[in-house]
C-alpha cells in the first residue's frame, strides 16, 4: 500500500491507510459512519467448518476492533472444484455463516474463483457513531495494556501441521480462534478506552508498534504477564516455528528492545504471527480494573494487563521480564 498515492482528502474519512489501523470508516453523517474491511486466507486447520468460523471471526475482528457493530457481509472464496469434494466447500461457508449469525449480521452475498487450494474469508461493513470510533492512533502515556486473548496460535498451528499437537491442545487453540471479539469491544465501549487493536499476523508486538507509532508514544511490555497457550511450549522446543513469526521478529528488531532476562521461548511468542487473535486496548489506569471486570463479567478467553504506555520514542517497545 506503500506504492500507492496519498488517500485523497476528504472531511468524512475518519480513518484511512495512514495509520495502518484494522478497517476504514467513513461519516454518513452526524449519528452513523460505516466501517469496512477486508480479510481471507488459506486454511490453518484440517476441519473446514473450524476453518470456516476461525476465518469468519478473523475477519469481524477487525470491525470490532473500530468499536464498530457489523452489518453486512460478503463471502469471499477460492476453491479447486477439480480436487476437492464440493461437500467440503458447503462446510467451510457454514462454519463462516454461523459466525456471521452469532455476530448479528447478514450474508448478503460474494464472489468465488476456481484456485489451486482453498482460500476463505470476508468483505465485512459495520456501522458506529462517528464519535465512538476505537483507533489505534490514540494511546496516552500513562495508560496501561490489556489483551483478550492468550499468544501462540501461529506456532501451535504449525505445530498441527507437523503432527505434534494432540487433539484436546487443537480443539482448544481452535476454540480461542473462533471466538469473536464482540464482546471484548462492547466491554471497551462500555468503560471507555483511549485505543484498541486487534492482534492478528504481525505479532503482539508488531501490532502493538503499529498503535504506539500512531500515537506518538512507546510501551513497556511485561513478558510474564502476556496470556499464552500452554501448548506453544513444546512446540517450540520442536522448533514449530511459522514463517511469519521468524519474518516478524527481523522487522522488529530495530523497534523492540528485550532485556536480556528475557527467555528466547519468550520473544518468540511475542512477536508470534496470529490469526483471530484478541484486542489489545489502551486505557487509563485508572479505568483498568473496570475494564477487567466487565471482561470478566462476559468470559472473554483472558482479561490481563500485560504493560504500559509511555511518553518517548514513538514506536519502540522495551520487553521485561521478572519471573
Amino acid at each position: 500500500m506503500r506504492h500507492l498515492p496519498p488517500t485523497q482528502e476528504d472531511a468524512n474519512l475518519l480513518v484511512g491507510l495512514e495509520t495502518a489501523d484494522d478497517a476504514g470508516v467513513y461519516r454518513l453523517n452526524s449519528e452513523q459512519a460505516i466501517v469496512q474491511t477486508v480479510d481471507f486466507f488459506t486454511p490453518i486447520v484440517d476441519d473446514p467448518y473450524a476453518f470456516g468460523q476461525v476465518a469468519a471471526a478473523n475477519a469481524l475482528s477487525d470491525i470490532y476492533a473500530m468499536g464498530a457493530k457489523p452489518l453486512t457481509v460478503l463471502n469471499l472464496v477460492s476453491f479447486p472444484v477439480s480436487k476437492l469434494d464440493m461437500s467440503i466447500l458447503a462446510q467451510i461457508l457454514q462454519g463462516g455463516n454461523d459466525k456471521i449469525r452469532e455476530a448479528g449480521a447478514l450474508l448478503i452475498g460474494g464472489h468465488s474463483i476456481d484456485d489451486t487450494e482453498p482460500k476463505y474469508g470476508l468483505s465485512v461493513t459495520g456501522i458506529v457513531h462517528p464519535e465512538r470510533v476505537l483507533s489505534n492512533a490514540t494511546a496516552q502515556p500513562g495508560d496501561v495494556l490489556i489483551l483478550t486473548k492468550p499468544l501462540g496460535v501461529g506456532i501451535i498451528t504449525t505445530g498441527i501441521k507437523r503432527g505434534i499437537v494432540s487433539p484436546e491442545d487443537e480443539a482448544d487453540v481452535v476454540r480461542v480462534m473462533a471466538t469473536l471479539n464482540k464482546v471484548a469491544s462492547e466491554a471497551a465501549l462500555a468503560v471507555g478506552v483511549h485505543a484498541c487493536t486487534d492482534v492478528t499476523g504481525f505479532g503482539l508486538l508488531g501490532h502493538l508498534r503499529e498503535m504506539m507509532q500512531a500515537s506518538g508514544t512507546k510501551a513497556q511490555v511485561f513478558a510474564e504477564k502476556v496470556p499464552v497457550l500452554e501448548s506453544v511450549w513444546g512446540c517450540i522446543k520442536q522448533k514449530a516455528i511459522p514463517g511469519g513469526t521468524k519474518s516478524n521478529r527481523r522487522y522488529l528488531e530495530e523497534s523492540v528492545r528485550f532485556e536480556s532476562e528475557v527467555p528466547e521461548d519468550w520473544r518468540w511468542v511475542l512477536v508470534d504471527a496470529i490469526t483471530s487473535g484478541g484486542l489489545l486496548f489502551s486505557v487509563s489506569e485508572d479505568k483498568a480494573g473496570e475494564l477487567i471486570a466487565e471482561l470478566q463479567i462476559r468470559n472473554t478467553p483472558a482479561q490481563a494487563v500485560i504493560g504500559r504506555v509511555l511518553a518517548g520514542d514513538a514506536g519502540k517497545i522495551d520487553v521485561s521480564y521478572r519471573n
